[in-house]
C-alpha cells in the first residue's frame, strides 16, 4: 500500500497537531515510511510547500528529498483521462481551468499513473465551483482517505519519551 501526500496534510501538520517543534515523531514517520517505500507527495505539492517560505520548507530541503515523486512519462499519460474527466462533470469552466492548474490535478494523474492511495484532508463536496480531490477519486475509482486514517492503518505511535 503506497500513500500519496496531499500539500494540505504537511500544512495542517505543521500548523496544528504535529508542529515541527513539538512533534518530531510525526516528521520522523514520513521520512521512516519513505525510505520503505509507502508514503510519497509530488513535486508540485514540494512546489507549493516551498512558496511558504517557512520552516516546512526548511523541512523539506532539508529532509525530504526523497519524499515527493516527479511527473514522468507514465504519470503524464493520465493528463488527458483527468481533463476529460473534470470537463465532463458539469463543473464552472473556472473551477475546471484553475484545476488544471494546481498540484491537485497532477497528485491524482500520479495516484492513477501507479495505483497510489491519495491521502488528504480535503472532503467531497456538491459544488460545482471547485473541483474537490475526494470528488475526482470518487469519480475514477481512485481510493483515498485521511491522514489520521491513514496513520490507524499503518499504526504509527507517536509515543512520549522523558517529558521536559
Amino acid at each position: 500500500m503506497t500513500y500519496l501526500l496531499d500539500a494540505n496534510v504537511f500544512i495542517q501538520a505543521k500548523n496544528l497537531h504535529y508542529g515541527l517543534d513539538f512533534c518530531p515523531a510525526f516528521w520522523n514517520w514520513l521520512i521512516e515510511k519513505n525510505s520503505t517505500q509507502q508514503v510519497y507527495s509530488i513535486d508540485k505539492v514540494s512546489d507549493e510547500i516551498a512558496a511558504g517560505g517557512d520552516e516546512l520548507t526548511d523541512w523539506i530541503q532539508e529532509q525530504g528529498h526523497d519524499l515527493f515523486l516527479k511527473t514522468d512519462s507514465a504519470v503524464a499519460t493520465q493528463f488527458s483521462k483527468l481533463s476529460t474527466w473534470s470537463m465532463s462533470q458539469g463543473y464552472d469552466p473556472a473551477a475546471v481551468s484553475l484545476f488544471l492548474q494546481v498540484a491537485d490535478y497532477y497528485l491524482i494523474a500520479h495516484a492513477l499513473a501507479n495505483k497510489h492511495i491519495v491521502v488528504t484532508h480535503e472532503v467531497a463536496a456538491n459544488t460545482k465551483k471547485r473541483i474537490k480531490i475526494p470528488n475526482v477519486c470518487a469519480g475514477l475509482g481512485i481510493r483515498f482517505m485521511s491522514p489520521y486514517e491513514m496513520l490507524r492503518r499503518e499504526k504509527a505511535r507517536f509515543v512520549l519519551g522523558e517529558c521536559v
